[in-house]
């Protein structure tokens, strides 16, 4: 099944429909998609990371668990598919399509699809519109960057700090200078490198064309990204696609903070689903780049508009007493594209 799912779009599998060896499933997706190829015109990839997605879904046998669920990014112009991020817009996709698979029963108007995050090993919760136990697309939810509305989808994360590098601040700082830049290392489902668009010679408020032109700037970036994955446990990132790196600005379209997002050697288009929770996050910490520049509200449960280049991503972070970050919640949608069978 082929699915738009947040502000990315791909391919939804079930596990067993795929062949079991990593290598032989790797080379079946890297064809289908047609890369290693900037066009992907032999294959159902649209020429962007973000349109590049494989979703792979099986029924879980864990306690309190509906289904499991492993991310699959596979490069454009690169014979690579990757497992070493989750993917929250796809996320958004898991649901619904759990539910059209038979995985799990629609019970009344909304149904509720608890996920295993397979690459994290995380939970997350879905809430599904089935009015009269079938999924339902059509509703009236906006989201920044896609077109139209569409039935909301709402997704709740619990535990998700430090998921992949072992801790919310891998080094246990607040900031660590890399290259002369003061840095932000942070992962609350994702793993970011956050830093002040001024401290790279950017203003934070480009376009993605801009950004994705200026080969020198990327060049600096990526030198950071190189030293920061060794700090954050990723060990070599050459060929991994985290940690991601996020441009800071003040905000100015009346959210909390302005982002810049590489993913991460090209701009995303927005921001992805984990990303922003995590600049979010990020934005809490005191003495950060996020926080010297962001406008946060008060209250134990905070609503963050994370700017970026095709509108506003809101999450919604609360916290414990102490100020730390619980629980990181956000509004999605997803709608059904193509069902039926692609060839390698």
């Amino acid at each position: 099944m082929w699915m738009r799912a947040g502000t990315s779009k791909g391919a939804f599998f079930l596990a067993s429909e795929l062949p079991q060896d990593v290598a032989e499933r790797d080379a079946f997706l890297l064809r289908i998609m047609g890369s290693p190829d900037p066009r992907q015109i032999d294959g159902m990839g649209s020429a962007d990371p973000l349109t590049s997605k494989v979703a792979v879904v099986r029924k879980s046998s864990r306690d309190g668990v509906d289904v499991d669920y492993l991310f699959l990014q596979v490069f454009v112009d690169q014979a690579i598919v990757t497992d070493s991020q989750n993917c929250g817009n796809m996320l958004a996709g898991v649901g619904p399509f759990a539910i059209e698979r038979g995985l799990i029963e629609a019970v009344g108007e909304e149904t509720r699809v608890a996920i295993f995050m397979e690459n994290t090993g995380q939970v997350a919760v879905a809430t599904v519109v089935t009015p009269g136990g079938e999924v339902t697309y059509s509703g009236e939810a906006a989201i920044s960057g896609v077109p139209g509305a569409a039935a909301p989808i709402s997704l709740a994360f619990r535990d998700t700090a430090g998921s992949s590098c072992g801790a919310l601040l891998p080094t246990g700082n607040a900031v660590d200078e890399i290259e002369g830049v003061r840095c932000t290392l942070i992962d609350n489902g994702m793993p970011c490198v956050v830093f002040a668009a001024s401290d790279v010679g950017a203003t934070g408020y480009e376009d993605r064309d801009t950004l994705d032109a200026d080969t020198d700037l990327k060049a600096r970036i990526e030198a950071i990204r190189l030293k920061a994955g060794l700090l954050m446990n990723l060990g070599d990132v050459t060929e991994k696609s985290v940690p991601k790196m996020m441009l800071v600005a003040p905000p100015s379209a009346g959210g909390a903070i302005a982002v810049r997002s590489l993913i991460p050697h090209r701009v995303h288009a927005s921001i992805g689903v984990l990303g922003a929770v995590s600049v979010a996050t990020a934005c809490l910490i005191p003495g950060s780049p996020a926080q010297t520049v962001a406008i946060v509200p008060g209250g134990k449960t905070k609503t963050l508009g994370v700017e970026h280049p095709t509108g506003v991503t809101e999450c919604v972070v609360s916290v414990d007493a102490a100020g730390n970050p619980v629980e990181a919640g956000m509004l999605r949608t997803a709608r059904k594209l193509m069902d039926g069978v692609v060839f390698a």
